[in-house]
């Protein structure tokens, strides 16, 4: 027979569990926990992810068609580029310097714009809908890819909508403000304006509509608020409302080389 282990080893090769053991395990076991609820929590959230199919693929074909207007855009412009660094045609840079006139007086809202686009008009009976669910609008409307909004209000909606004058208009540029009315309503760059807004923007009918009727959207933000908002794409809608540029207080031109 062997001898008998010796204390020594016996201690060594038999198993003990410590409280240091215990409490380290304990630690792991709840760290793979956490893990595994994060991940959980990773896949199944997000916006999108009780999003129906139909949905997901308007929003997929909103992308697309955004990244095609992209791709055209540049396109317009490295076309116009070689035209100009070809020959050095004066009629071609002239014609040039006036398109991007036109285009830059769009943009500030001192000349009028016509083209496809929609009317979104929205009503407020119960006075929930503040400047920050139109702001809302408006960032929606110019993701999409508006190209001259025009915000008017009261819309007189005894007629078609589409043939309802407006009492105010504002021509809705980079700098606008919109902030709460001490009366009621939505104050736009100084200019009161009362429910019923309509919204007239220039731009891809299709795709704007797509981009305020996704689920969570501008629809469904006045809807939660008991309001009502109507989309109606149009053939061609007219954004006339003018802004008057101020003089620059403080700057001047800078003087050109040999001037």
């Amino acid at each position: 027979m062997n001898a008998p282990m010796s204390s020594p080893l016996r201690r060594l090769l038999t198993p003990r569990l410590r409280r240091v053991d215990l409490a380290v395990a304990a630690l792991l076991a709840v760290l793979g926990f956490a893990a595994v609820v994060q991940v959980r929590s990773t896949q199944e959230g997000g916006p999108l992810a009780a999003a129906r199919q139909e949905d997901l693929v308007q929003i997929l074909d909103e992308l697309s068609n955004r990244n095609d207007r992209l791709r055209a855009e540049v396109s317009a412009l490295n076309q116009a580029r070689a035209e100009l660094g070809a020959g050095g045609d004066r009629t071609a840079a002239l014609a040039e310097a006036r398109r991007r006139t036109q285009l830059l007086g769009v943009l500030a809202g001192t000349v009028p714009a016509t083209g496809p686009g929609l009317l979104l008009t929205i009503t407020d009976p119960e006075e929930r809908i503040g400047p920050e669910v139109l702001l809302d609008a408006l960032e929606e409307l110019r993701a999409a890819g508006a190209e001259a909004v025009q915000l008017e209000g009261p819309v007189d909606l005894s007629v078609e909508p589409s043939q309802a004058a407006a009492g105010a208009q504002v021509r809705v540029v980079a700098s606008t403000a919109l902030v709460e009315g001490e009366e009621g309503g939505v104050v736009v760059d100084g200019v009161a304006l009362f429910p019923p807004y309509r919204f007239v923007v220039v731009g891809d009918s299709s795709t704007l509509a797509s981009a305020v009727g996704i689920p969570g959207g501008v629809v469904d933000n006045v809807e939660q608020r008991g309001g009502s908002a109507l989309v109606e794409q149009q053939g061609e809608v007219r954004v006339g409302a003018l802004r008057v540029l101020k003089a620059p207080r403080y700057a001047r031109p800078a003087p050109q080389p040999g001037d």
